[in-house]
């Protein structure tokens, strides 16, 4: 029996090893509810996560891989035993509500503020240039600070920060990793000519500029295996004020390269993050067909998009963002296609219950 097109996003999914229960991800959503003094998931996060466990997939919020890689207050991290625990609680709440769960890596690079940084150093960036931006912090929302160019003896140590966070996501019983290199953070930094004006091995050419971003898959990669590792890119995202003269060619280059690697997926903003999606002429379709892993389609989606995505072949899995904060059962309101809950955007960002557990789920 054929399955209707519209039943195509709620069939089970073959990520690499992993059965997904449906092709919809939960996308990776800053929410700013650590614990504070010790960036720690806690309880409220472990409910938020299991609420929303009907996404075949969950990709976690952005998780700093090092205090210096923290750019924003109260996100969670994964470079301490007590990160790690809590996260464990989450991986088993989600696992016991029949999802899988990758948690995103992140390093923030230069959008990240003084107070965030140890000893008020800081930030450190491909090239010592501030990003026109702003960052949340105790007092709210802040331009971000002065950056510092990356000494050539310190890439090393970031790259081995990324395999140390891989390592203990693996023990804390995450089904695999997402690397962060979007929206304008330190891998796109390095990836993008607009904020890298490094001379050495890690810029100018569109090879050096990649070569960071692989280096971190390279040593994710002799933790886990390459099909439990996705990556996340924006090709033509102004997020934090990146850009690049000739996008095109840099990610067909990175996404060969992924695809020489066999990793389990990528994760594409297409357009503006959280905005237009024709913000500049690409190719996404060029990235899908060069890429023989899944691609994760992620920008705008609704229904109607993602149904007809998924049925031609655009994409293999279909991430919603903003929808899932508002919605904690958005697989079954677009299973029926229900009404939506609205978002309420003051709650967005920090705070506790509020526009974060307490939206409602459909009535039966």
């Amino acid at each position: 029996m054929s399955v209707h097109h519209a039943d195509k996003l709620f069939q089970p999914y073959q990520l690499g090893d992993l059965t997904l229960a449906n092709r919809i991800v939960m996308a990776p959503l800053t929410r700013n509810r650590a614990t504070p003094g010790t960036d720690a998931p806690n309880d409220l996060m472990v409910e938020y996560y299991r609420q929303r466990a009907s996404a075949g997939l969950i990709v976690t919020e952005a998780s700093q891989i090092s205090q210096q890689g923290q750019g924003y207050i109260h996100t969670p991290g994964i470079y301490t035993d007590e990160q790690a625990r809590g996260w464990r609680r989450i991986n088993d709440a989600v696992h016991e509500a029949g999802a899988k769960i990758f948690i995103q890596l992140w390093h923030v690079g230069r959008i990240s503020h003084v107070s965030l940084q140890a000893e008020g150093a800081a930030a450190v960036a491909p090239s010592a240039i501030r990003a026109n931006s702003k960052t949340f912090v105790a007092s709210g929302f802040v331009e971000t600070s002065e950056p510092r160019a990356l000494e050539l003896s310190e890439i090393p140590g970031i790259v081995a920060d990324y395999a140390r966070a891989a390592e203990r996501a693996k023990e804390a019983g995450f089904d695999g990793v997402e690397i962060h290199a979007a929206n304008g953070y330190l891998l796109d930094q390095f990836q993008k000519d607009g904020s890298n004006h490094r001379t050495d091995a890690y810029g100018g050419s569109i090879e050096n500029r990649s070569r960071l971003t692989l280096e971190v898959v390279d040593a994710i990669a002799k933790i886990l295996p390459p099909g439990r590792i996705g990556i996340r890119l924006s090709p033509v995202s102004p997020a934090n004020d990146v850009s690049d003269s000739a996008p095109q060619a840099v990610f067909d280059y990175l996404v060969g390269q992924l695809d020489a690697r066999k990793l389990g997926y990528i994760h594409i903003v297409e357009g503006a993050t959280g905005g237009p999606r024709d913000i500049a002429p690409f190719d996404f379709a060029a990235l899908r067909k060069a890429f023989h892993g899944a691609y994760v389609a992620n920008n705008s989606y609704d229904r109607a998009l993602a149904t007809q995505a998924v049925a031609t072949g655009a994409a293999d899995l279909i991430a919603f963002g903003r929808p899932f904060i508002s919605n904690p059962d958005l697989v079954e309101r677009l299973r029926r296609d229900a009404p939506l809950n609205a978002l309420d955007v003051k709650t967005l960002y920090g705070g506790g219950a509020e526009g974060y557990t307490d939206y409602p789920a459909l009535t039966a």
